[in-house]
């Protein structure tokens, strides 16, 4: 029997919310390749337009509220969804962001990608913690499923609201896969991150300040969203007299991205605290050497195809970037085990469990009433 599934898609801001946009637009299409039989509404918010894959079972519901006002789409959210949730007869609601309704007319399945605002709620603002802390609880406790993006934060799911999820990793694009076999590797570091104050990012520009003063030629380029730490960090590089040598793209298109792991000499990725570690996985599909901090979920992901050093140890991080510049044959090793590990995060894959988590949320919810 088809099921009516609706996905809440209030939260997103194109090139705004970081790896959650990638998660969500990756995860939709290959929903529409792989699940043809259930039908897909997708609720979306003023500033999306382009979210929805054109497929026979899907469609967009637009609201009348935008993303970036986060009060009116949390209210948004939690007065009109419901609603929308009763009116289209949704036989389950898909969150996809952290946030669910605390009252809603079906079963919901919510995605929480880490709770780093349990772990590190130094990383939050004053004023934000005490919302994301009730909401999240609510999404955890209200939620008939729950899915976690990888053990570790299953793990944090258990230690801080007692209640267990189902593990499905995030996937990665096939376009990516392909770049291994037409890389064109250059005298370039590449670190995939938001600009947040537990990327570790100012260790890794002390360390690779470090690294510059053993092996010149290397450039740094820091690719994602502007975020928190983002006036620290421009501030840190003109300490350290890296602007020549340091490029801070912000946030650029797919394609673009691409592009840069496609030339990358190396990848590296210093973050103190990660639900998943998306980059981390991309990094080894494309077949870039990697070195990345030595925390779960990264050693999980990574296993022997990275270099690991310790969160926050500048100079373990110098000299990780040292080994992948001048150690040709680890290049090489590390690189085919990345291209080996990656092939089990697929976004086929991902969607497959994902479906399959919403039909069990609706079944339970069927065989109780």
């Amino acid at each position: 029997m088809a099921l009516r599934i609706g996905v809440n898609a209030l939260y997103l801001i194109p090139g705004g919310v970081g790896g959650t946009e990638i998660y969500l637009r990756n995860l939709l299409a290959a929903l529409a390749e792989a699940d043809s039989s259930n039908q897909y509404t997708i609720v979306t918010n003023r500033e999306t337009t382009d979210l929805v894959p054109r497929a026979p079972n899907m469609r967009a519901l637009p609201q009348a509220v935008r993303a970036a006002n986060r009060p009116a789409r949390i209210l948004w959210e939690q007065v009109r969804l419901p609603g929308v949730a009763r009116a289209e007869r949704f036989d389950v609601l898909f969150n996809p962001g952290f946030t669910a309704p605390m009252r809603c007319p079906c079963p919901q399945v919510t995605v929480f990608h880490d709770l780093q605002h349990k772990r590190h709620p130094e990383h939050f603002r004053r004023l934000d913690l005490p919302f994301w802390n009730l909401l999240l609880w609510g999404s955890a406790r209200r939620s008939t499923r729950l899915i976690a993006v990888s053990e570790a934060t299953r793990q944090d799911l258990l230690r801080f609201y007692g209640v267990d999820s189902d593990v499905v990793p995030h996937g990665v694009e096939q376009a990516i896969f392909d770049l291994a076999a037409r890389r064109q590797p250059e005298p370039f570091i590449l670190c995939v991150s938001t600009l947040h104050p537990h990327k570790g990012l100012e260790a890794l520009l002390e360390g690779f300040a470090e690294f510059r003063r053993r092996t010149s030629g290397y450039r740094l380029v820091l690719a994602g969203m502007r975020g928190f730490a983002a006036q620290a960090i421009e501030a840190r590089i003109r300490d350290l007299a890296l602007a020549d040598s340091v490029e801070i793209t912000g946030w650029i298109p797919r394609a673009a991205l691409l592009d840069l792991y496609r030339r990358a000499g190396a990848f590296v990725y210093p973050s103190t605290f990660e639900g998943f570690g998306m980059p981390v996985a991309e990094a080894m599909a494309a077949g870039v050497p990697l070195a990345c901090s030595d925390i779960e979920p990264l050693r999980s992901l990574a296993g022997d195809a990275a270099l690991r050093f310790a969160p926050g140890d500048s100079r373990a991080i110098a000299d990780a970037l040292t080994r992948l510049a001048v150690d040709k044959a680890l290049r090489e090793r590390l690189a085919a085990q990345g291209c080996l590990g990656a092939r089990e995060f697929t976004w086929r894959s991902a969607a497959l469990r994902t479906r399959s988590v919403l039909e069990q949320a609706a079944t339970e919810a069927r065989f109780r009433g």
